[in-house]
This record gives structure tokens, C-alpha cells and sequence, in this order.
């Protein structure tokens, strides 16, 4: 039974007579016998939508989320609250139907919320434009290497080892395929070692790429890297949580040149590892070389309001030699998302959930430290923060897991140097009372 193809046997009969042909098999007479297969596929018999939505259903239960634990996992992809209002407009057809204005001058609702999107992450970051279209972090943080790249005519790109681990993979792959050369800063206490980087400044260096918070959660002094960077005229490029700008000092204020992110905690849920969407910022200097587009506003001939599709370096649009990138997917739908997000909470709104942010983890983290974990590092930290238990982190987690509790990342996948050791985050969302009761279990099972 396919009750979504309401095709008859009659239906089916008065197409082939249109077309000429007889029968179904008489469509494959081209195709020579002796490769065609004598018999039916090897699958199961179809099943009526009632037993698809019963298996379907019965499969995904399996699946535990944060609607079902208590979530202190971050790493990368956080469990903040989302406004109702947020999936109230996003689940309306003509947003979630939009994809990208390839006919700009008629899409003026999707030119006007990619405008206020880029407005909105340009005066977050403290910079002169954001574009939109990355896909995630980890791709933005490539393309503003690759935009270093272009700018300087370098071909070394310099990252700390305390920018996110999957960001990095990211963007060793980008640059191996294009034969540029990344190089590594080892972390020290926590934080770059601003004495490895020195070391390895160089002519060559198109741009040196810092995380902070990074991936530690733990707040990077930034004013002695700048200084390296820009001496040795390379870019500087800063991968932030747009969270944390809330309260800290945007990029744009400590000299960065190029700024990008993860902007799924906008709003965005946490989907299992994706649709999230990336955002990239950057001074005016740089923004012919940005990837993606640029909405612009302007008034028509009558002099109302209007918006335009300014630039789109992108190989579907100009010729593929000129083109700064080939990324094509909008991620309008995650843009207009975080949109939202940051129209609903305005200023103080942002302010609050970082405050929140802030205050809970520390006293998680303090917590902690009174049930008998060990403190890992000593440095100013956001949401996220490092804490070493006795036992390995697998099997910890396991027990929390058990108990309701979603735990932190285990560090040493990444960093083998610190065994044992747990990346906690505390979002707003979490309670006294859930930050007690994870303290209270890690206490029994550390």
C-alpha cells in the first residue's frame, strides 16, 4: 500500500500508450539480458504507513537526548535554550521552504533576513561585515585560512592546538588539497605557548588562528598574539562562541582581522551533530575575498526600502577561476534561526545567558573540586572547564549515564596528556539542582 502514489493501473496503462510501449519490461530494451537481473531484489515486502510510523518509532526510541538526560556535554555543539518563538516562525513554509535568492531582485523576505542576520553577526563580533553560507565552524575557520591565503600570497597557516580538534582536522584537509602547509602550536597550562608560536612566525605565515574561549573553555589572552601576527603582517584570525560575546570583549576590539564560529548555540538545536551553520566576519579590507554572499540594502526607484544580492564569489555566479570559494548551500534556514535567537534576547538578553553561563559553571566547577576532583588548569574560563577524576573517563561517564546524566567529553581522545580528565559544560539551562545532583554522582563514581 502507497497511499502518497495515487497511481492507478489505468493511470499506469495510459502513460505507456503515450510513450508507445506496451509494457514496464519494454522500457528496459536497451539494456542487454545477459546484465539485467533474472530475479526480484532481495528485500522485505512492503509495509503500510501505519507499520512504518510503529518500526520508525521503535528504532528512534532507542535514542537518548537531552529532552531525556541532563546534558553537560559541550565540546563543540552546546544544549542552551531555545525560544518557542524560535520554531513558532521557522515551521512557516515560506522560511523553511526558501533556499537561496539565485532570482535575488523577487526574493526580497530571504534578502532582507540574510541582511539583519549579517548586520546582527558584524556588530556581535565588533567587525565591519559577515557573510553568510558557511556550513559549520569547523568550514568557516578553513575559508577565512583559504581568504588569508588569498590576501597575503603566503602558504603556511599557524593554529593552536587549543582551537577545537575536528575544527583542525577540517582544516588540515582543506589546506593538504591545496597544498598549503598548517603548523600546529603546542598548548601550555591550558592555553597557546606564545614562545612556540614565536618560534615558528615566519614570511611564509599567512595567518595565525586562535580559539577563545578554546577549547577548554578556557579565555585566551589575545593582545600578545595580535601583536605577533601583525608584525609579521600575517592575518589574525579568532574562533570564538558567540555566547561568550555576551560579556567578553568581542574579537573586533582586540585586533582581529577575521572572525569565525559556531553558530548553532544560536538558537540552533543540537540535531544529533547538524544542520548547525558557521559565521565569518571580517574588516572591510577583506570583504571582495569573503566566500558565500553579501546582502545589501538600498532604496528602488520610488524610494522604498530594498535589498540586494551585492556579492556572491561563488563559482555558479562568476567564472571558477575567480571564485573564492565553492560553497553553495545557504544554510538560510540555520541563519534566520540565530537570527531569531539574537532578536528575541536583544542586548541584555545575551548578556543574561552569558552571565548565567558563567556563573553556574564556576560554581559547578567548584563543586567539583569539594567532591574530590582535581583541577586540570588554572586559567579564567566561560562555560566549559576541565576536571580530572580518578578513574578513566569512559567508565565514569558510563556511570553517570546510568543515572541520567549526560557527561563531560573525555580529553584524553584528544589530548592524551591529560588522562582522566573531563571537559564539563554548564549551560544556562542547568539548575542548582542538576549541577548538585552531578556532583553528588561524581562523587560516587569518579
Amino acid at each position: 500500500m502507497n497511499p502518497y502514489l495515487p497511481l492507478t493501473p489505468e493511470d499506469q496503462e495510459y502513460m505507456l500508450k503515450v510513450i508507445g510501449v506496451k509494457s514496464v519490461d519494454d522500457l528496459f530494451d536497451s539494456i542487454p539480458k545477459e546484465v539485467r537481473l533474472d530475479r526480484g531484489l532481495d528485500m522485505k515486502a512492503g509495509m503500510s504507513e501505519l507499520e512504518v510510523m510503529a518500526k520508525v518509532k521503535k528504532v528512534a526510541s532507542q535514542n537518548k537526548n537531552t529532552d531525556d538526560l541532563v546534558c553537560f556535554l559541550g565540546a563543540g555543539a552546546y544544549d542552551h535554550y531555545i525560544p518557542s518563538i524560535i520554531k513558532h516562525i521557522t515551521s512557516r513554509s515560506e522560511f523553511y521552504t526558501a533556499y537561496t535568492p539565485y532570482q535575488p531582485e523577487i526574493s526580497q523576505g530571504t534578502l532582507q533576513a540574510i541582511y539583519e542576520y549579517q548586520t546582527m553577526i558584524a556588530d556581535l563580533t565588533g567587525m565591519d561585515v559577515a557573510n553568510a553560507s558557511m556550513y559549520d565552524g569547523a568550514t568557516a575557520c578553513a575559508e577565512a585560512a583559504q581568504l588569508a591565503i588569498d590576501a597575503t600570497k603566503r602558504k603556511t597557516i599557524v593554529v593552536s592546538k587549543t582551537v577545537q580538534p575536528e575544527t583542525r582536522k577540517v582544516l588540515d584537509t582543506y589546506m593538504e588539497c591545496k597544498n598549503f602547509n598548517v603548523v600546529e602550536i603546542d598548548e601550555k597550562d591550558g592555553v597557546t605557548d606564545v614562545e612556540k608560536l614565536k618560534a615558528q612566525m615566519s614570511k611564509d605565515v599567512a595567518a595565525v588562528i586562535i580559539q577563545t574561549p578554546n577549547f577548554f573553555g578556557i579565555i585566551e589572552e589575545l593582545s600578545e598574539i595580535e601583536k605577533l601576527a601583525h608584525e609579521n603582517k600575517s592575518l589574525f584570525i579568532v574562533s570564538c562562541d558567540p555566547i561568550s560575546l555576551g560579556i567578553l570583549k568581542n574579537p573586533g576590539e582586540q585586533g582581529a582581522d577575521i572572525v569565525v564560529g559556531e553558530g548553532q548555540a544560536l538558537g540552533n538545536s543540537l540535531n544529533f551533530g547538524g544542520p548547525y551553520l558557521g559565521f565569518l566576519a571580517t574588516t572591510s579590507k577583506y570583504f571582495r575575498k569573503i566566500p558565500g554572499r553579501l546582502i545589501g540594502e538600498t532604496t528602488d526607484k520610488d524610494g522604498k526600502r530594498g535589498f540586494v544580492l551585492t556579492l556572491q564569489a561563488r563559482e555558479q555566479h562568476i567564472r571558477r577561476e575567480k571564485a573564492s570559494s565553492n560553497i553553495c548551500s545557504n544554510q538560510a534556514l540555520c541563519a534566520l534561526t540565530a537570527l531569531i535567537y539574537l532578536t528575541t534576547l536583544g542586548k541584555k538578553g545575551i548578556k543574561e545567558v552569558a552571565y548565567q553561563c558563567m556563573q553556574k559553571s564556576h560554581y559547578a566547577y567548584n563543586e567539583l573540586l569539594k567532591s574530590g576532583c582535581k583541577p586540570v588548569f588554572d586559567k579564567p574560563f566561560f562555560k566549559e572547564f576541565v576536571v580530572a577524576a580518578d578513574s578513566p573517563a569512559e567508565k565514569v561517564n558510563k556511570g553517570l549515564l546510568e543515572k541520567g546524566i549526560l557527561g563531560g567529553y573525555d580529553l584524553e581522545k584528544d589530548y592524551p596528556q591529560y588522562k582522566n580528565s573531563m571537559l564539563f559544560c554548564v549551560t544556562e539551562k542547568r539548575t542548582k539542582e542538576e549541577i548538585d545532583r552531578l556532583v553528588i554522582e561524581m562523587g560516587g563514581n569518579k
